[in-house]
């Protein structure tokens, strides 16, 4: 065809999913190079029990197993979940939290498209309130030799008080809360923290920002949740900062650390949980990171991000009615 009109192709799941789990791979060599190799492991184990998990429960509903499998939904929820938890966690906290995303919140909703909650975000909330102590294990960014992850990850002795370490969020958190501690001082005294963010974790924020763009080149997200997310929380954080600087981490330390970049460009834009219309998207992203914020702030853990995704879906029926775009041809008129 050499003159327009020109008419796509629908993207299949497929190819969606595809394009997902390769944008991913620059923050997931990030992660092996400079937090923890044995999150490929986790990786392996993650994705074995989410495709075996997704064949049972096919078979008990009397669905077709194969083309359920090659989609790649499934990889890709079992990526995010282990993306989101610490890499030295025991296998079976991981098996549990990929059962809990892809069983409970994905097929008792009716399957792919279905489900009105992040099926990661449910799974990392489950396994935060249920096991908060190994949750909040994390190892120093590249201080840990593979062999030591590897043991810690199958089962053997967990001599955790010597190896492990806070992260950015949860230093900084803590270390403001000391009586006469500033942000200037919490970051001189602590070695998690890097040159903006967390230490090893500004190289995975610029890792899941790279495969983002390559997303929003390919189509596959729209610009709409990256941006109000980013812009949002820059914003949110820089008001703060800039009202009591001594008391509030700057704007670049709350995006180069956590999951802030991964949140934006693969949780925050998950197609079926999250908001549909334009405006909708906006308002979305935005209430995530006002959220995420004052739980990291404010609240009693160190990441928020996962809450204020699960609070926000709950918003998104209301949020699809109220902005809904004007019917063509009629004005002032919404469906």
């Amino acid at each position: 065809m050499i003159h327009s009109p020109y008419i796509r192709k629908p993207a299949s799941v497929q190819s969606v999913m595809l394009a997902v789990l390769l944008a991913l791979l620059p923050g997931v060599t990030a992660y092996v190079m400079q937090v923890a190799s044995v999150v490929v492991v986790n990786l392996l184990i993650a994705t074995v029990t989410a495709l075996a998990a997704e064949a049972l429960i096919l078979t008990l509903r009397k669905r077709p197993i194969a083309p359920a499998l090659s989609d790649l939904s499934a990889v890709v929820t079992a990526w995010l979940v282990v993306l989101c938890f610490p890499p030295i966690l025991p296998w079976w906290v991981t098996v549990l939290g990929v059962l809990i995303a892809i069983v409970a919140v994905k097929h008792l909703y009716g399957g792919l498209g279905q489900n009105p909650f992040n099926p990661a975000m449910v799974a990392y909330c489950a396994m935060i309130v249920a096991f908060p102590s190994l949750m909040s294990q994390w190892p120093p960014a590249g201080q840990i030799d593979f062999q030591t992850q590897l043991d810690l990850v199958l089962g053997g002795a967990r001599q955790l008080d010597a190896i492990t370490g806070a992260t950015a969020l949860d230093a900084m958190r803590t270390g403001l809360r000391t009586s006469g501690a500033s942000v200037e001082s919490v970051l001189q005294q602590s070695g998690a923290f890097g040159a903006v963010g967390g230490r090893g974790w500004e190289w995975l924020a610029l890792g899941y920002f790279a495969g983002g763009l390559f997303l929003l080149a390919r189509r596959v997200i729209t610009w709409h949740m990256p941006v109000a997310f980013i812009a949002t929380l820059a914003v949110v954080s820089g008001i703060f900062w800039l009202a009591e600087p001594a008391r509030f981490a700057p704007p670049l330390f709350h995006l180069a650390s956590g999951g802030a970049m991964l949140a934006a460009f693969f949780i925050v834009t998950d197609p079926v949980s999250g908001a549909t219309t334009p405006r909708g998207k906006l308002l979305f992203a935005a209430g995530i990171a006002v959220i995420a914020y004052l739980i990291r702030v404010f609240g009693a853990f160190p990441e928020g991000i996962a809450f204020a995704v699960l609070l926000m879906n709950l918003c998104v029926p209301l949020i699809d009615m109220k902005t809904q775009p004007v019917v063509f041809g009629h004005r002032g008129s919404r469906p």
